[in-house]
């Protein structure tokens, strides 16, 4: 099953906070190697934080703010946070909105921002945020487009708990003074698709454009040997279909329905081969990495269609908003 956007959302720390008085009553010295001081006066045990995804690194690190600081009203990354947005990697900076500051301002790791454009604030499990319409609109604009169409997808998709609809995005959008990132969020309405049933399908789809190849039919269902087998993406022309894979579609917590869900693709992918369909599958660092999902598509006969379009394909690179441990290769969307 997709993942929704209640299930992306974090109203609370994947791991616990503490604060120096409270380890201080336990009997723990807060200037330990145990711990890790996230910012003032709140800790985390050092090992535990090591482990997390480092989408979850960035949740425990927004809310160690807001324990600090309830008050504020979280936005862009940040707010997606709250709200199930699908995020890459760490984010770098924790980000507020203020509309009583004249200038964007720096604390540490958090951003302040301001706007001559109003945002609508409101509350999620008591936390203030920006709204759904506002952070996906703020985010379309600074993000590299592959992310954000995954977010715009994620947004509008039934299957991944969207509730918002496209053409109510491009109306918010139009309304706004400011015109920092139109062109690129201008190209994500164009693109975004409420079929997407996953970041790593939009991701994909961004990539196969912007590699040159036709563009897919999403979602398309195939009628064989008495089954119903629907393909992430099918290429008319060449009859070939692409599969984008992830862990998350595996139920890889469990390994008697992981196991299962492996035969049962196995089966799956061997019935459209045998009907005509060659089978292209790539991972989400083969997703990232760019060639190894071009060779893959040519290898299943899809056709490039146009040449490759390298300043899109760049931005697929870009980190300049992810923390510095960031690395390629974790660059997967939160699940």
């Amino acid at each position: 099953m997709p993942l929704l956007l209640t299930d992306r959302a974090s109203s609370f720390s994947p791991i616990p906070l503490h604060t120096y008085d409270g380890l201080r009553m336990l009997g723990a010295d807060p200037r330990s190697a145990q711990w890790r001081r996230l910012r003032k006066g709140v800790y985390v045990d050092r090992h535990r934080f090591e482990k997390l995804t480092p989408w979850q690194r960035y949740e425990v690190r927004v809310h160690s703010l807001l324990l600090v600081s309830p008050d504020v009203v979280l936005c862009l990354e940040s707010a997606a946070v709250l709200h199930g947005i699908p995020l890459f990697g760490e984010t770098k900076d924790i980000h507020v909105f203020s509309r009583d500051r004249k200038t964007t301002t720096r604390n540490g790791d958090v951003c302040i921002h301001t706007s001559e454009d109003p945002r609508q604030v409101v509350e999620v499990n008591g936390t203030r945020v920006t709204s759904l319409l506002d952070t996906v609109s703020d985010l379309a604009r600074v993000l590299p487009p592959a992310k954000a169409l995954a977010q715009v997808d994620a947004v509008i998709s039934p299957a991944q708990g969207g509730t918002l609809r496209l053409e109510r995005l491009r109306d918010h959008g139009s309304g706004q003074k400011s015109r920092r990132g139109v062109r690129l969020r201008e190209w994500v309405w164009d693109h975004a698709d409420p079929r997407s049933e996953s970041p790593g399908e939009s991701v994909s789809r961004a990539v196969i454009l912007w590699s040159g190849f036709e563009a897919p039919v999403l979602q398309n269902d195939f009628f064989y040997e008495g089954c119903n087998d629907r393909t992430d993406f099918f290429f008319p022309s060449s009859g070939a279909v692409g599969e984008s894979d992830g862990w998350g579609k595996y139920d890889l917590n469990d390994l008697d329905a992981a196991r299962q869900h492996l035969r049962e693709e196995k089966a799956r992918e061997d019935r459209l081969r045998r009907n005509g369909h060659p089978v292209a599958r790539w991972t989400a660092t083969e997703m990232w990495r760019v060639d190894p999902l071009g060779r893959a598509l040519t290898q299943a006969g899809v056709r490039r269609v146009e040449p490759p379009h390298h300043p899109f394909l760049a931005t697929l690179r870009s980190s300049r908003r992810q923390a510095r441990r960031f690395e390629t290769t974790e660059n997967r969307p939160a699940r």
